[in-house]
Formats: structure tokens, sequence, C-alpha cells
């Protein structure tokens, strides 16, 4: 398959089961809901290291907010339930709490409760107050600022993690612009995060290392350096290589996310140094969501 010059390779990116919330960040401003929300997702790129996987989801207008105020929505993503709600509950009270202005809601309603507020009430030290409105229930922390309104909790689901695609391109500018232009289409897509920095991992990783320390090391065959040393997967006009790697509430919403950020690269096309995408996989041992870039961009 070739789209504007760019050869789309007949293989799969493998992805698994994940346990995910959404929550909703509001303040004065939209510049404070983005900085405590910056906060919230930080050191958050992947669950091998940093315990879950988590991302700013999209702006919201003060009409979409329980508030009425500036916000953003951020979800989190990690591999059990447990994991989820302990990295949520740090994450809130730590990166929320403490920023000015900020007030924290659920961003799901369905699914199981997890604590949002629940525990992050006791900072109030007895002075918090509880609300019940339209069968939620509320807690108003007094804070030096003046007041920390959180809803009690919010809801875990299902969903699915490690979808991705590779840009392979003649120079490294020419990937990070193609993974920008995808990145900033992908954002459009809802149900979907983007965890590395800025959306976009250079050091993608295969399963397993010479040393018996560590479980993923570098992904050799991908990188262009070591041409002439290894397995590779590249062709000699190939110098740079970056990948995406999307987390989403389901396995459609992920499709759906690489399909629009796959034919932004495409828009740029071979004329700009764009040459392949591929995906990154481990044989199908790795995750039951298997998805077929061929079959995706059909």
């Amino acid at each position: 398959m070739i789209i504007n010059g760019v050869q789309i390779d007949p293989t799969f990116a493998e992805a698994f089961p994940m346990k995910a919330t959404r929550v909703i960040i509001t303040a004065q401003n939209l510049k404070w809901a983005y900085i405590s929300a910056q906060a919230f997702t930080g050191f958050a790129t992947s669950v091998i290291a940093c315990g879950c996987e988590a991302g700013i989801e999209r702006e919201l207008d003060p009409s979409e907010t329980p508030d009425g105020r500036p916000g953003v929505s951020a979800m989190i993503f990690a591999m059990g339930g447990k994991g989820l709600a302990k990295q949520l509950e740090t994450r809130a009270g730590q990166c929320v709490l403490t920023s000015p202005t900020s007030a924290l809601f659920a961003g799901i309603d369905e699914g199981t409760p997890i604590a949002l507020g629940k525990n992050l009430r006791y900072f109030g030290d007895g002075f918090q107050i509880s609300k019940r409105i339209a069968g939620k229930r509320y807690w108003r922390v007094p804070v030096m600022d003046g007041e920390f309104l959180t809803e009690e909790t919010t809801g875990m689901v299902s969903a699915v993690g490690g979808g991705n695609f590779l840009v392979l391109a003649e120079s490294q500018p020419q990937a990070l612009a193609a993974c920008e232009a995808a990145i900033e289409a992908m954002k459009k897509v809802p149900n979907v995060i983007m965890p590395f920095p800025g959306g976009v991992v250079r050091s993608g990783s295969k399963v397993g290392s010479k040393y018996k320390t560590l479980n993923a090391s570098t992904n050799d065959a991908f990188c262009p350096t070591l041409k002439g040393q290894t397995k590779t997967e590249l062709s000699p006009q190939i110098e740079s290589v970056m990948e995406i790697v999307i987390d989403g509430l389901s396995d459609a919403d992920i499709k759906q996310s690489m399909r629009v950020g796959i034919e932004a690269v495409c828009q740029l096309g071979a004329a700009n140094g764009i040459r392949r995408i591929s995906a990154g996989n481990y044989g199908g041992k790795l995750g039951p969501f298997l998805f077929h870039l061929q079959e995706i961009m059909a």
C-alpha cells in the first residue's frame, strides 16, 4: 500500500488491556487549569517505569464543565484497578489540590467508582463540608486561597493501551515535523491520549535485553546508526524513526486516532522525506488487540 509516496507496511500494532479514568480539572482561567493538568499528568509516559500513562485529552469550554469555569479533561491509564486508584489519588493530592484556584471532577460516570476526593477531604482536618447535588457527592475543603472543590469519586472502565505507529523519514527534522502534524490531528479525536512527551517517543523499545536487569531495550532494528551492526528494518535512505503511542477507551477509538494520524503524515508525503509507516509489535504475544495498518488505511 502506497499513500502519497509513503509505504504503509503490511504489519500491525499490538496493544493490551488497561484500566482508565477521566477527570475534569477547572480553574480561574485556562492558564491555571493547564498548569494543574500538566502537573497531574507528569512523569506518566509508560507503565514500564512510571506506574501509569496519562495525558491531557482536550480543552473544555466553561459550558462543558461542572462549575462553569475553564477547564481541561485528562485521562490516566494503568494495568490494574489498584494501581490506577493509587496513581489517581496521589496525583490529585499532590498536583490538583495544591494548584491555585483548582477544582476536580469526575470525567466518567459509568464503570466502577474509585476515590477522587473521597480521601483528599481529610486534608480539611475536620473543617471539610459534604454536599450532594443531583445524586453526586462533592467535598468542599478549606485551603489558604479559599476552597478546594472536588467530586467524591470518578468511574473506572476497561481500556486499551499501546496502539502505535512508526514514522520512517530521511532526516530527523522531517520525522519530527510529520509526528507534530499527526499529533495535531489526533488531538481532535476524543477518548484517546498520546502519553509520551509532546505525544512522540524517539526511544522505541523491544522486549528483553542483553542485560538481565532490563526487561526492555532499544529497538535496534529501527535504529539508523545500527544499520551495519544489527538485522535492520531500515533502507539506506532512512535516517530517523519516531513513534506515536496511543491509549484509548476502546479499540475503535485507537483505530480512529491511528487513521487520522497516519493520514496527516501521508499528506506531507514522500516529497517531504517521509518514506514509510510501520508499527511496533511482538509477534502477537504482548496483547490481544492487533491494529493492522493496511486495514485501518484501506
